[in-house]
């Protein structure tokens, strides 16, 4: 997490690519009676512009099945090629019969590029789109995206794009996936889209393997396992966050919920830097590089008491120290959630950023993100895998976000958990107000690339020992 203040997300994005997205956690099974041959969709497609200032791809979703379906469970990918590798992208919805506050858009980087796509936009639905009776279509998405530096981009290239396509017809070349299953459509080469909880996925972890594990099973901010275990409850003053903000151990608590200790992170404001009191946990030792982290988050999109609306940040991440202006040996890669936007984010967005290196005076970025814009509100599993070609991230078991070679870490980092307030421009009110951010578990294993499923079945093997706390990590 940044030591000085954030920048815009126009500046934010300086040499930064957009990696792989995030598929909505809400689906919808289908009853155990029902059978393949019951469920289906199709796609149309028509092109809403053929000009260089955005692409306009217009859709339609039609349950061609014989049952109803939840939109909330499907998912459309429209592929293309990027610009540059540098080129962040936008989404946009112009208008949607199902409502644009319905439809979501991410990006995401493929894990085999092809001469026509080595990006996608993956369209999803909030439970508030409703579902799509048998036979019946979603009516019209009029969707666009755009390169975040207004640069002219290229569609001729793209593999989605049909320049000929002037009115809604099939289209298979953006396919649909419901349930996490592809219905329809074909994806470049190489690169169909897969249920991330296939059968086939690894589910046991493998042996071995030096792992820090900690359940927060602690009293209070100042309990001595706190320290003993590697913790330091943070204090001392400085970025990121407000100026004039203070760091407040006594507002790391903790409490039981679900049947496990959690650990709560609370940042309250009044409107003045004075009053804002931010809250982080970290490691003291920077002994952690490759290998899988996870965690169980959970974020809030309201205050726990008082008005809403501030520009606030939820994180887990890692990180180690910047040497010097734009060294190359820093490392930082974060799961960080704006439950009310902010860095020119309007509303909710969650980011995971791997970090090159930065300047912080003037701001310059060497950077790679993926960007989810919906609401997380709520628990959270967040993986993080880093091995020597490239960096994942996890969100409830799907692929986020896959982050190129270039931004691995040279040296091992600190884990991390904070809230803060990137300014107060959100709610100028002097109201008094707080928000949680809730945290159930850590865990890493070093040097081991682990699945989803692998992180579930090895926190749950640690609860049924009745094992709160493991670390056998070495030091750097």
């Amino acid at each position: 997490m940044r030591r000085t203040p954030r920048p815009t997300a126009a500046t934010r994005l300086i040499s930064c690519a957009i990696g792989a997205t995030l598929g909505c956690a809400a689906l919808l099974a289908l009853p155990p009676a029902a059978s393949a041959a019951e469920s289906g969709l199709a796609v149309q497609y028509h092109t809403g512009s053929t000009g260089s200032d955005q692409a306009e791809p217009w859709l339609k979703v039609n349950n061609t099945g014989s049952s109803s379906v939840a939109l909330s469970g499907v998912k459309l990918r429209y592929y293309f090629k990027a610009d540059s590798a540098s080129a962040a992208y936008r989404f946009a919805c112009s208008w949607a019969v199902r409502g644009c506050a319905n439809v979501t858009g991410t990006f995401g980087t493929l894990a085999h590029p092809t001469a026509t796509a080595d990006r996608y936009l993956e369209i999803g639905f909030t439970a508030g789109a409703g579902s799509l009776a048998a036979g019946a279509d979603s009516g019209d998405l009029q969707l666009r995206f755009y390169r975040s530096d207004w640069q002219p981009l290229n569609q001729s290239d793209d593999y989605s794009f049909g320049a000929a396509q002037t009115s809604y017809a099939s289209w298979t070349r953006v396919t649909a996936q419901l349930d996490g299953k592809t219905v329809f459509g074909s994806a470049p080469e190489g690169n169909d889209p897969t249920d991330p909880t296939d059968p086939t996925d690894p589910t046991e972890p493998p042996g071995g393997g030096a792992t820090l594990f900690d359940d927060f099973s602690y009293t209070k901010y100042d309990d001595p396992a706190i320290s003993a275990h590697g913790w330091s409850v943070r204090s001392n003053s400085g970025g990121p966050g407000v100026p004039g903000a203070t760091w407040a151990p006594q507002n790391v608590t903790f409490s039981s919920s679900g049947g496990n200790t959690v650990m709560n992170l609370e940042t309250s404001t009044s409107g003045t830097g004075e009053s804002t009191k931010q809250t982080e946990v970290l490691t003291k030792s920077m002994k952690f590089k490759n290998g899988t982290y996870a965690a169980r988050v959970k974020f809030a999109d309201a205050p726990r008491s008082g008005p809403d609306g501030d520009h606030l940040v939820q994180t887990f991440f890692t990180i180690n120290d910047l040497k010097a202006p734009m060294a190359d040996d820093y490392a930082e890669y974060d799961f960080e959630y704006l439950p009310n936007g902010g860095w020119g984010e309007s509303s909710n967005i969650l980011y995971t950023t791997s970090w090159e290196t930065y300047n912080p005076d003037p701001w310059q970025a060497v950077n790679q993100h993926t960007e989810g814009r919906q609401s997380y509100d709520g628990w959270h599993d967040l993986v993080l895998t880093i091995d020597n070609s490239a960096i994942r991230y996890y969100v409830d078991g799907r692929l986020f976000g896959t982050h190129d070679a270039q931004y691995l870490p040279e040296r091992p980092m600190s884990i991390n958990f904070n809230q803060w307030l990137i300014d107060l421009a959100g709610n100028t009110g002097t109201s008094p107000r707080a928000y949680d951010q809730q945290v159930d578990y850590v865990l890493h294993v070093k040097d081991q690339v682990l699945t989803p499923a692998q992180v579930a079945a090895k926190v749950a093997a640690y609860r049924g020992a009745g094992t709160a706390f493991e670390d056998t990590v070495p030091a750097a």
